[in-house]
């Protein structure tokens, strides 16, 4: 995505320089002991490790070729290394042994296994739909009583809902017993029984009629199915006409589990896969259902897929509108499929998920033919080799690209190669692999950041540049070095779709994010991107803006470029109609956040509090204009 990429243009301008850093990190308390540590890397790894160049770590711009202090800020330059060994490739990194322990890569193999991931979902109980049974008046009828008279009242099939009178009810079993004395075999008594079992009468009802001889004034009406009473529509002395629903009874041995699912997780889920759960109100306790159902649709407003969990409850522990919170745990084999050795060689029924044989054959519950669970997205460890997985924290994403570095094992000194690789869907804490890599190879997994920030100072193929060359200049001081692009920010600021109305509703979780950032609380920051997607949704530039802060594992990675995009997207919006607002807003500007350009933020009050540096800086920066509610209080303070 645009937005990754920018973060990561936005913080390459320091990492850069991370390398340098860490080899020079002994050598910067005095003027002395940087000397001392030169001359002993000298010693140690040749007159190749030599510092030729000094920096700033906050201002990598500033370069000189002794040891001062910085211009801007006053710290003590650091030592640039030249460690990158003379014969390297042009997307290779050497060093020697003494920078990668002072640098601290580290590498892992790359592996052939079916790694697991825990797709978390929520939802509710619900009725299940199947279970469901409605009584309704098949005569025209009197409710003389009620003997279910409130509703969630359990219920047994066959027991006593209520006694009603029915002129129509007591000429059909006069017709009974006139047709029975006559001829109790014959076609006119068969349909006089099966008019009083299309009524609803049970056939031992039937069979007390006649056992009787009397046809009966009252008539009892008993429960077609056991359950609970989840509606009663009639009070004592109502007529009803035919058709009248006079109570709906519901099973509740099994309940449907209605779950959401983001797009991302689809991948994960599959029909007949379990799904544990727990409900408030019996913490500890594990529940279990199997997915029956997965919407051809996604749902247009939530941007979400409905899934259907049928979860069996004989015990009745759950009731029908509990919220619950489930667990999928998958295990993802190669082209998305999920590897489940248990189902292997099953046929299940696509209907009813709980039935599971091991051959062909007809579903126990409906009747329909049961498939194959290979059908169904499954795959067993007989379906061939395993997924290449690497861990996340070896792959250096741009949006659109996916680089890692080989560590090449042949080479005489610590050697290092940047290659681009298609990626897979991220399962937990690794990748699949499509293509790039082979197992057995081995990729840096902490510290591919600084090997690729030390091939952009060389002007060699990278992550942010490919071509290599052609670095983006800035202030120059004794050398050159590669910088990020001065209006990264406002350049993706341009492509966000904020309108007026919507900047304002954003205004006050903005404001409370520029606060917490300036606080040095991620967490509560994340909060207030959580709290914006109420107003902007999940679909769109914006949104996806906000899902990528909230994604950020670190303050620099939510700051940089990302609350900066979002600041200039709502400056720009409220400029365009200022009117809009109510009171004062504060825009204020920071001139060091990238180095070579500032960066913009809005307060609501004049007290600078710098979000992009919080406690570390937290007062650079001025007040560059004030924008009311109408155009003429506007004043620049540049």
């Amino acid at each position: 995505m645009n937005n990754k990429l920018i973060y990561l243009i936005g913080g390459t301008a320091v990492a850069a320089l991370v390398l340098g850093v860490a080899i020079g990190r002994i050598t910067q308390s005095n003027p002395d002991s940087h000397n001392h540590a030169a001359e002993e890397s000298a010693s140690t790894d040749g007159a190749a490790d030599q510092p030729t160049t000094w920096i700033c770590s906050m201002h990598p711009q500033i370069q000189a070729p002794e040891l001062g202090d910085c211009p801007i800020c006053g710290m003590d330059l650091i030592p640039l290394m030249n460690d990158s060994g003379a014969d390297d490739g042009p997307r290779t990194m050497s060093m020697s042994e003494s920078s990668r322990a002072l640098a601290d890569i580290q590498t892992t193999l790359v592996l052939q296994d079916y790694p697991e991931a825990q797709v978390r979902l929520i939802g509710k109980l619900d009725y299940d739909e199947t279970l469901e049974k409605s009584l309704t008046a098949r005569f025209a009828a009197r409710i003389d009583e009620l003997f279910v008279n409130f509703t969630g009242i359990r219920v047994k099939a066959g027991e006593h809902l209520a006694k009603v009178y029915s002129p129509e009810l007591l000429s059909a079993q006069r017709e009974l017993l006139t047709a029975y004395r006559a001829n109790p075999e014959s076609s006119i008594t068969r349909a006089a029984k099966e008019k009083l079992r299309l009524w609803d009468l049970l056939p031992e009802q039937i069979d007390a009629i006649i056992e009787s001889g009397n046809a009966k004034d009252y008539f009892v009406l008993k429960a077609p199915i056991g359950g609970v009473v989840v509606r009663k529509n009639v009070k004592e002395g109502d007529y009803v006409k035919t058709g009248t629903v006079l109570f709906r009874i519901v099973d509740l041995s099994e309940l449907w589990l209605f779950l959401d699912a983001y797009e991302s997780d689809l991948a994960w889920l599959r029909f007949g896969q379990d799904v544990a759960f727990s409900v408030a109100a019996m913490p500890g306790e594990s529940f279990h259902g199997k997915i029956a159902f997965i919407d051809p649709e996604v749902n247009r407003k939530t941007r979400t897929v409905p899934i259907r969990v049928d979860v069996p409850n004989p015990d009745g522990l759950l009731k029908p509108g509990m919220f619950v919170r489930a667990v999928v745990a998958s295990r993802l084999a190669e082209h998305g499929k999920v590897y489940a050795p248990e189902f292997a060689g099953q046929w299940i029924s696509p209907m009813h998920p709980e039935i599971i044989k091991d051959g062909p054959g007809e579903c126990d519950v409906c009747g329909m033919d049961l498939v194959p669970a290979r059908e169904l997205g499954y795959v067993d460890n007989t379906a061939g080799t395993a997924p290449l997985i690497i861990p996340t924290s070896a792959v250096l994403r741009t949006g659109k690209r996916a680089v890692v570095y080989v560590e090449k094992t042949d080479a005489e000194r610590p050697t290092f190669e940047g290659r681009e690789i298609v990626l897979g869907p991220r399962a937990g804490e690794y990748y699949l692999v499509t293509a790039g890599l082979a197992a057995g190879e081995r990729v840096v997994t902490h510290g591919a950041f600084k090997i690729d920030s030390a091939l952009q100072i060389q002007a060699k193929p990278s992550m942010m540049n490919p071509q290599g060359g052609g670095a983006t200049p800035s202030h120059n001081h004794g050398g050159e070095i590669a910088t990020v692009d001065p209006h990264a920010g406002h350049v993706m600021a341009a492509r966000l779709e904020s309108s007026t109305e919507q900047a304002v509703q954003l205004m006050e979780p903005y404001l409370a994010m520029q606060s917490a950032l300036a606080s040095d609380d991620l967490d509560a920051a994340k909060a207030q991107a959580k709290a914006m997607m109420a107003t902007t949704g999940h679909s769109g530039a914006l949104p996806e803006l906000l899902h990528t802060m909230l994604a950020a594992d670190s303050l620099d990675a939510m700051r940089k470029p990302h609350f900066e995009t979002l600041s200039n997207a709502l400056i720009a919006a409220i400029k365009a109609n200022s009117n809009a607002i109510e009171g004062d807003l504060y825009l204020m500007n920071c001139p060091m956040v990238y180095g070579d350009r500032g960066a913009d933020w809005l307060q609501d009050n004049d007290q600078l509090l710098n979000p992009y540096f919080g406690a570390m800086m937290l007062k650079c920066g001025d007040l560059k204009e004030t924008i009311s509610s109408t155009e003429t209080d506007h004043s620049e303070h540049e």
